[in-house]
């Protein structure tokens, strides 16, 4: 029954064993020990190379060195290739502060690494099966994971230069029990299994009974819904991956800038993977505080009414909201103000990227934007004065009495915060503020029948 279902599935999944070089992670415990001997009983059929590999944690001293021998001598018995090694995983957990569970596979994950490439290796068979599915869903959706996540534990994935694959993912627990029994294995037990401290153990203890008394055949329902989930986020993460380059005005290490206006045109579904997508890439490594809140959090200021925000996530990130710009970073970057003269024809390249660009014509032709300002030559005194902002700035604007403060004028035209201290400001050598490039010019009017005039012209840094 066992052997016919887990074929079948692999049939379904498209695997094809035939001549390939497996490698199987042993523990010695039901679930890999019935897959070893699964896939030794169908070696011949598929003509298979199999080998096993073997870790032995050394939590339990003793008995788990036991075990390592036992698996040992199961594969000698059958003549298939073993190779084991036993980790201090204590001494790696007391160095790196990681979880018993997490320093356990990493170990693990490492050394079947080194075997696959001494061996040459094409796929590392693993024994998870369809009740730790159920198991790894409601975990992750109990602690509230999103996207791909939710689908709980993959059938295949790369694995270095070969593949991971599941094939008894179709099967339950109680599925490898009788097959154990039927082919006289007498796998070993760790205690550490029937510990209610580890969340794991309590979900298998007290909600899988539950759930296979209501439906016997609970876990075939949750691989499928799994299989369901995998698929949706393949398309939906394509889809969000091609919206998010449309959205995405800048894009650097530990840095990337949105427009809300355009990110918010999106269909929710893809504004949550969206954001997934920037945490995905700013993150090297992702915190485990890290939830569905902080994504809904981040969607809810880019919905605000009020033009500018904050939010902090974990490990320093944090999105700035200003008017239509949203920016996620890990830290603001320091503010560099900047005084630079020009007085002969020529152009000068701002911090930002950004040029201004001088020059010295007898033609007032043209048309001349918020980029470009023209003045009169005799009515200017050089050097003209590039530089940021200061506290009390102020300038008189065409068609007003008075002055305006530089701050207001950067409010009305909703200058995004983040850009008001290095924003150019130009002057003339007595300190007059001529023009705020591509927003204010001054007050000056020009005579155009006089033959000398000075040219200035904005180029904008495009952040994309």
């Amino acid at each position: 029954m066992l052997k016919e279902k887990v074929k079948a599935f692999l049939k379904q999944k498209g695997l094809d064993l035939h001549h390939k070089r497996i490698l199987i992670g042993v523990s010695g415990g039901p679930d890999s020990l019935a897959l070893l001997h699964f896939l030794w009983s169908i070696r011949k059929e598929y003509q298979f190379y199999l080998a096993a590999a073997h870790v032995d944690h050394m939590f339990r001293g003793e008995e788990s060195y036991l075990e390592a021998k036992f698996v040992q001598h199961f594969c000698e018995e059958r003549e298939i290739p073993f190779e084991m090694e036993r980790i201090n995983v204590p001494d790696y957990i007391r160095a790196t502060g990681k979880s018993s569970q997490l320093a356990s596979r990493e170990c693990r994950y490492s050394f079947f690494e080194k075997v696959i490439s001494k061996q040459k290796l094409d796929y590392l068979a693993l024994g998870h099966h369809g009740d730790d599915q159920v198991e790894t869903i409601l975990m992750r959706l109990t602690r509230g994971s999103t996207g791909e996540a939710r689908a709980g534990i993959p059938f295949s994935r790369p694995f270095g230069n070969a593949v991971i694959f599941r094939p008894f993912l179709c099967i339950n627990r109680q599925q490898i029990e009788d097959y154990c029994i039927e082919q006289g294995l007498e796998p070993r037990r760790d205690p550490s299994n029937e510990k209610g401290i580890y969340v794991r153990n309590r979900f298998r203890k007290e909600v899988m009974p539950f759930l296979r008394k209501e439906n016997p055949h609970v876990h075939e329902h949750f691989q499928r819904f799994s299989e369901e989930i995998q698929s949706d986020e393949a398309f939906l993460q394509e889809l969000s991956v091609q919206k998010l380059n449309t959205v995405m005005k800048k894009k650097s290490k530990g840095e990337i800038h949105i427009n809300i206006p355009d990110f918010l045109k999106m269909p929710f579904p893809l504004q949550r993977r969206c954001i997934q997508l920037i945490l995905n890439y700013l993150y090297e490594n992702k915190p485990a505080s890290l939830s569905a809140l902080h994504i809904e959090n981040a969607i809810s200021l880019m919905s605000s009414p009020h033009p500018s925000g904050e939010l902090n996530f974990p490990d320093g990130l944090k999105m700035v909201r200003s008017y239509e710009q949203c920016q996620f970073q890990f830290h603001h970057q320091s503010v560099s103000s900047y005084c630079c003269k020009m007085e002969e024809p020529g152009e000068i390249k701002l911090p930002d990227g950004s040029i201004i660009s001088l020059e010295f014509t007898k033609s007032p032709n043209g048309t001349y934007q918020s980029n470009t300002l023209l003045l009169n030559r005799v009515d200017v005194s050089l050097p003209l004065v590039i530089r940021t902002r200061k506290d009390g700035d102020r300038m008189t604007l065409k068609g007003m009495n008075g002055t305006k403060k530089i701050k207001d004028i950067f409010i009305d035209q909703k200058v995004p915060a983040h850009d008001r201290m290095t924003w150019p400001i130009i002057t003339d050598a007595d300190g007059n503020i001529l023009w705020l490039p591509g927003l204010k010019k001054s007050h000056y009017s020009i005579d155009k029948s006089k033959s000398d005039f000075v040219k200035l012209t904005f180029t904008k840094m495009e952040k994309l």
